[in-house]
């Protein structure tokens, strides 16, 4: 089988399982940008920590669940936008003000849209949760 978005996969796993009342879930592929998101989940309470797993097949992620997403996913087209167009995608992506989050792919890193506002900075869509 092959995975040609392998943090789309990540992200629809962590909300089936999430949604089954697992408590945890296996992320068979393992990159810096599905590490970084699941950070940023992490510091805003909406996953627990996860351990990497080496084995002969490669690198996993073992990531303990708590039950607090109600939907996660990537968003595409990676949409580049600007500082000021945030607010219109808010809307699109998230059902409520100040609900959930959008994570950006910015020149100073990945950052939820709340820092991207703060740092008055633009970048890429990437994923969204709440």
């Amino acid at each position: 089988m092959t995975l040609n978005d392998t943090l789309s996969n990540a992200l629809s796993k962590i909300n089936d399982y999430d949604n089954l009342g697992k408590k945890e879930c296996m992320i068979q592929h393992s990159s810096k940008i599905i590490k970084k998101v699941l950070d940023i989940l992490n510091h805003h309470n909406y996953v627990g920590k996860y351990d990497i797993v080496k084995t002969d097949k490669g690198e996993f992620l073992k990531l303990s669940l708590i039950g607090n997403i109600n939907k996660c996913g990537v968003i595409k087209p990676r949409f580049a936008v600007k500082r000021q167009e945030l607010e219109k995608f808010e809307k699109r992506f998230l059902p409520a003000e100040n609900f959930g989050m959008i994570i950006i792919s910015t020149s100073r890193g990945i950052l939820t849209h709340y820092e991207a506002k703060k740092q008055n900075i633009g970048g890429k869509l990437i994923a969204f949760v709440y």
